[in-house]
């Protein structure tokens, strides 16, 4: 098997059986590798990047997904380190490093000093996981949202990522691309709301990845003049039941360690922390 230095060689469909065995060790925090491994069978030309793989004793032991997100995966103190000095062969061409909080510390400590200064950097976010019927009753008016829906949820959409990230998805002429995935969310049945008599969006949510053992909720959003009323939880509860009943048993997410708020939310749908991430932004 032919390695570079530090055992680590660039993965492709060749191993993809190999890399499902790795993430299924812990499949629900590793349900984006899992997700991007099935649907582009480790095809660099789907993956828009590279995935890394790293062996001991001519066995995976870890592995690095590097596109516009670079995510350590089942990776150790030293896998993340030999990741990181792989990386700075190249530069950082990454916009986001994001994962469990203890690899994301030690690739950023390798890089650190020559991949410049983060926009943002968001220490031990809880990742939170529900496996079971959500514990209180859900928002009987949450459904699946459709193209006719654009108009109310493509705002939201671009509202709540300006909220969360601190950048417009739409700066630098990204409007398009942004919107072209909130359509294909829309299409895979990935993307839910609800809307008020007047047809106003007043919750939203996204199923941003999923396998066969679990799916990954993103952009939770309730419109700033209703926040404060519930609508979060009883929102959340119905999409984590239509997502436990129709694309995968355990709903996961994970969120800032300050936002109190949603963190009750979750945690009164019935969530409860698994895991602990951390994202960097640039």
């Amino acid at each position: 098997m032919l390695t570079t230095r530090q055992g680590i060689r660039p993965l492709g469909p060749a191993d993809l059986d190999a890399f499902l065995a790795l993430v299924i060790t812990d499949p629900v925090v590793n349900v984006f590798a899992d997700y991007r491994a099935r649907t582009t069978g480790l095809e660099p030309r789907w993956l828009g990047g590279e995935m890394w793989g790293r062996y001991a004793g001519g066995a995976l032991v870890a592995a690095c997904h590097v596109g516009a997100n670079l995510v350590p995966i089942c990776a150790t103190d030293e896998d993340a380190r030999a990741f990181g000095e792989r990386a700075l062969t190249r530069g950082r061409t990454v916009s986001t490093i994001v994962g469990p909080d203890d690899a994301v510390r030690s690739f950023w400590n390798t890089v650190a000093g020559s991949w410049g200064r983060p926009r943002d950097v968001r220490w031990g976010q809880p990742h939170l996981q529900l496996d079971g019927d959500p514990v209180v009753e859900g928002d009987p008016l949450v459904r699946r949202t459709n193209r006719a829906d654009l108009a109310e949820v493509y705002p939201a959409c671009v509202a709540m990522y300006t909220e969360e990230v601190g950048v417009s998805p739409e700066h630098g002429g990204g409007a398009e691309l942004y919107r072209a995935r909130v359509l294909q969310l829309m299409s895979r049945g990935w993307s839910f709301a609800s809307f008020d008599e007047s047809g106003r969006l007043v919750f939203k949510a996204e199923v941003a990845c999923a396998s066969p053992y679990a799916a990954q909720i993103q952009g939770v959003y309730v419109v700033p003049d209703m926040r404060g009323r519930g609508l979060a939880t009883t929102g959340m509860a119905a999409v984590a039941r239509i997502v436990r009943r129709e694309i995968a048993p355990v709903v996961s997410l994970y969120v800032n360690d300050w936002n109190v708020p949603a963190r009750r939310a979750y945690e009164r749908v019935g969530f409860v922390e698994s895991a602990r991430f951390s994202t960097i932004m640039f």
